[in-house]
């Protein structure tokens, strides 16, 4: 039997940081929701609570709480102005990972994943340790948006300039530029779909959602966009195989984090394969995990991602008797579910600047 991991510390000293910190990312959450990381970006120096709340148009009284909860984390800086006033200073360094301009390296945005869903979800999901049943996508009202300023975050800067051409050798963005039919699955509000459609105006793109709220919200920006070149369809992705009309219709799918929430994983990969034209290629970008609990014991974010399984993957993948997969399924069971599904073309490979995800490249032979 493999030795459990030693704490380095003792219980007691972990647990008050496990409250200090708990309590650290719920006031993080906050303070990226409301603009503080960035109003204090913006602001030349050390400022008082006053100029802060005053920069980000918030109340001062609040503000200063925050900074409260900010200093005592090690997140921001305090110091002594005149007459002994405290001033304040977020470090470059700090606001380089939790302000809006961050681009990829933004993991501010994250803070508000676990107060989102617990706000969302906590007696759902509770309720769900006894009854075994499935938590829909209608107690995540808010959730659908977060995820859309997630994509936006990961999305904007990386996925045309560094993913797309690095995806098989660079062959790919020669075809897009030419002009190919492209489909993303799990589309949600269609960031990485427009984003596509923008890059690429010779190419087509259907992006397949089962929300009809996040396809609403898809189709109002693809107006807003003028993207002519762009199409959603309200699916569920586990049946597409069916649809006569889509079968063998794409050159290239796409999946960003959607298949481990699908309640039937296993015939939504089905029909990323039926979709594709022989020859044609699938990208699935899936976390990066092992499927043996016990290797993912010195992952880096194993709780919170475990965490962000429990309160949302899991359980919409479990709806109506579904698998519920979870986020944390692993390499290992994301390869032989892809071969199973048919590919017989199947590599994980790491993605540039994203230490959260696989690429799993896989090709449609025949």
């Amino acid at each position: 039997m493999k030795e459990q991991k030693k704490r380095e510390r003792p219980f007691p000293d972990f647990m008050a940081d496990v409250l200090n910190y708990g309590a650290l990312n719920l006031a993080m959450g906050i303070g990226y929701r409301l603009g503080l990381f960035d109003a204090m970006d913006g602001l030349s120096g050390p400022k008082s609570a006053g100029d802060i709340a005053e920069e980000a148009r918030l109340d001062p009284r609040y503000v200063t709480e925050w900074l409260g909860v900010m200093v005592c984390g090690g997140v921001v800086d305090i110091l002594a102005g005149k007459n002994d006033e405290d001033l304040f200073f977020l470090p470059k360094e700090h606001a380089d990972l939790l302000t809006r301009r961050a681009g990829e390296a933004n993991l501010g945005v994250y803070t508000q994943e676990i107060p989102l869903l617990s706000v969302c979800a906590l007696e759902p999901v509770a309720e769900g340790f006894a009854t075994g049943k499935g938590v829909s996508y209608d107690h995540y009202p808010n959730f659908q948006r977060f995820m859309t300023e997630l994509a936006d975050a990961k999305h904007r800067r990386v996925l045309v300039d560094r993913f797309l051409p690095s995806v098989d050798g660079g062959r790919l963005i020669r075809r897009l530029e030419s002009g190919i039919r492209v489909c993303d699955l799990g589309c949600g509000e269609g960031v990485a779909v427009l984003l596509m459609a923008e890059a690429f105006s010779r190419s087509e793109f259907v992006g397949i959602e089962l929300s009809a709220e996040a396809l609403a919200a898809a189709e109002s920006a693809a107006r807003r966009q003028r993207a002519t070149n762009v199409r959603f369809i309200e699916a569920d992705a586990a049946r597409l195989a069916q649809d006569p009309a889509l079968v063998s219709s794409f050159d290239y799918v796409t999946a960003f984090d959607a298949i481990h929430d699908q309640s039937r994983p296993e015939e939504a990969l089905v029909s990323a394969y039926a979709i594709l034209r022989p020859g044609g290629a699938f990208s699935m970008v899936d976390i990066a995990a092992n499927s043996r609990m016990a290797d993912n014991r010195d992952h880096p974010m194993g709780p919170f991602l475990y965490t962000v399984s429990l309160m949302h993957c899991m359980p919409v993948g479990k709806v109506n008797g579904g698998a519920g997969l979870g986020m944390m399924w692993g390499r290992q069971k994301a390869e032989e579910m892809l071969k199973q599904a048919g590919f017989s073309s199947v590599s994980a490979e790491e993605i540039p600047d994203d230490p959260f995800n696989l690429h799993f490249f896989c090709r449609k032979t025949g």
